[in-house]
């Protein structure tokens, strides 16, 4: 699998999701199994490069290669502009924007709203691609199929895209009008691959080994893309990629090693955001982590009333520690995810 000239170890992805897929967490899913990972997006604005949001976005320091940035906005010149702040801060490859469909984004009609202006979106990846091309940096598109059921014009977008030299395409089997409600589609994901020379990634809904593999069969996709379902389950990258390889499933991970996944997770995201910023943004990580194991629900509301990361690798610990005595390896856990933080975050 390749993007571009940039070869991939796998076909195994993780979706760029705002307040999730920072960088310790993206470092967290490559250790356990994903081949590529993209940032959360960063702005073109560049008033705000200087904000600490974008600057932690923009922070690559020790992130495993490839490194991919996710930018977006409305403005040709200033996507352009985007996408070469960030080669020179570290990025390997550029992603366009064009499938977020959080209402703060669209309503300034960046995201997934520039599938609705058609020539604005091909003018974006021309200039994208334009600014890209002499660093011989490879550009890529994320998409919705559409901005409605009555507009689903990801196949049109894809083709141009592709035309205007873009690397991958990705595509998420929903509308914007969907939101992250109802159920994925992937017809539309196939025609786009049927339509395409250059690889195309099938994402949404892909919450098992097993639906990954259904879904690469029936949109002929060149890899799959995983969101939500890492949510405290980062391992599924190493579940699909067994279950892929060898048609079995691999060994819920003891307890005990998924309590030092999260306490060296924690540690990277410590150091990331330190003291303040890092126990606050941590507690959605653990509390995915914990929120299907036995007691996980009750742990969580005792977790947020902490305030320092000492506290919470210690509460941490012990819990674990604690259901280590009753389960050797993880029980069974839901891969319910959760809508509503994603629409409020992205």
């Amino acid at each position: 699998m390749k993007i571009g000239h940039i070869e991939l170890p796998n076909s195994l992805f993780v979706a760029p999701m705002a307040g999730v897929t920072d960088r310790p967490f993206r470092q967290l899913c490559k250790r356990l199994g994903a081949g590529y990972a993209v940032s959360e997006m960063v702005t073109s604005r560049r008033d705000l490069w200087n904000s600490l949001k974008t600057s932690r976005r923009a922070n690559h320091d020790g992130e495993v290669e490839p490194i991919s940035v996710q930018i977006a906005g409305t403005d040709a010149a200033m996507m352009a502009e985007a996408a070469a702040y960030n080669i020179d801060r570290g990025a390997q490859i550029i992603d366009i924007n064009m499938g977020c469909p959080a209402k703060k984004v669209c309503n300034k009609w960046a995201g997934s709203a520039l599938m609705q202006d058609e020539p604005l979106a091909l003018e974006i990846v021309e200039a994208v691609v334009a600014a890209c091309a002499p660093r011989n940096v490879p550009v890529t598109l994320k998409m919705r199929t559409g901005w409605c059921d009555a507009e689903r014009n990801a196949v049109r977008i894809a083709r141009a895209a592709e035309s205007a030299g873009v690397a991958m395409v990705t595509v998420h089997g929903r509308t914007r009008e969907q939101g992250y409600k109802g159920f994925a589609e992937y017809d539309t994901i196939a025609a786009v691959k049927a339509a395409l020379r250059i690889p195309v990634v099938a994402n949404g809904d892909i919450d098992s080994p097993e639906k990954a593999r259904e879904v690469l069969r029936v949109t002929g996709a060149d890899a799959v893309m995983v969101g939500r379902a890492a949510q405290g389950r980062p391992w599924i990258f190493r579940e699909i990629a067994h279950f892929l390889e060898t048609g079995e499933h691999l060994s819920a991970p003891e307890v005990l090693q998924a309590k030092r996944w999260l306490l060296e997770h924690l540690e990277d995201h410590y150091g990331l955001y330190g003291e303040y910023a890092g126990v606050r943004t941590a507690r959605k990580h653990i509390g995915w982590a914990v929120r299907a194991l036995p007691g996980g629900e009750a742990f969580r509301a005792e977790m947020n009333l902490l305030e320092t990361c000492d506290s919470q690798v210690r509460a941490v610990s012990e819990w674990f520690d604690a259901l280590a005595v009753t389960h050797k390896l993880l029980p069974v856990t839901s891969d319910a995810a959760n809508d509503s933080y994603l629409e409020q975050q992205a």
